[in-house]
């Protein structure tokens, strides 16, 4: 965790509870843990970048970015667009190169198999107590305590805080 100089993390199920909360007149909306956002504003102060990297297409993935800070947000991730479909993976390999990193230096937070190209690659993968088995079982990932939306975020925050001060 010493070598993280990139945050990433999907939304729904990690940084949210996972639910799709519907109005009857079709609003949507998700809750997110206050906590968790802390943890990223602290990795943002310490130098990390950090970004969202979410195959829903919604504002409210982009709002929370927005709000945080977030030097990289990314919506619609996985989606045809121009003719071309982007992976989280593919997504994170630009962002290093952008950065001159590799991606040794990414930690990213995933709970689904939308998520399992990056979290496969990432020098530091970690998965939500919520996460699903197939996730949960990807070789050397960190399982957090907590749930998404409920500080799986934060807890992963202090991990890689405590280890740039060690």
């Amino acid at each position: 965790m010493k070598d993280v100089k990139l945050f990433l993390t999907d939304v729904d199920g990690c940084m949210t509870d996972g639910g799709m909360y519907y109005t009857a007149s079709g609003d949507e909306f998700k809750r997110f843990c206050v906590h968790d956002g802390m943890g990223i504003v602290l990795l943002r102060k310490a130098g990390i970048p950090c970004g969202i990297l979410t195959s829903e297409k919604t504002l409210i993935g982009l709002k929370r970015g927005e709000k945080l800070g977030l030097e990289y947000i990314y919506t619609g991730v996985g989606q045809v667009v121009d003719g071309l479909k982007q992976t989280k993976l593919d997504i994170a390999r630009e962002i290093c190169a952008e950065l001159g990193i590799t991606l040794e230096n990414v930690c990213f937070v995933g709970d689904d198999v939308n998520d399992l190209d990056l979290l496969q690659h990432a020098g530091v993968a970690a998965c939500p107590a919520n996460a699903v088995d197939v996730v949960k079982n990807v070789p050397g990932i960190i399982h957090l305590t907590k749930k998404g939306g409920d500080g799986a975020i934060r807890e992963l925050c202090e991990m890689i805080l405590a280890a740039k001060k060690a």
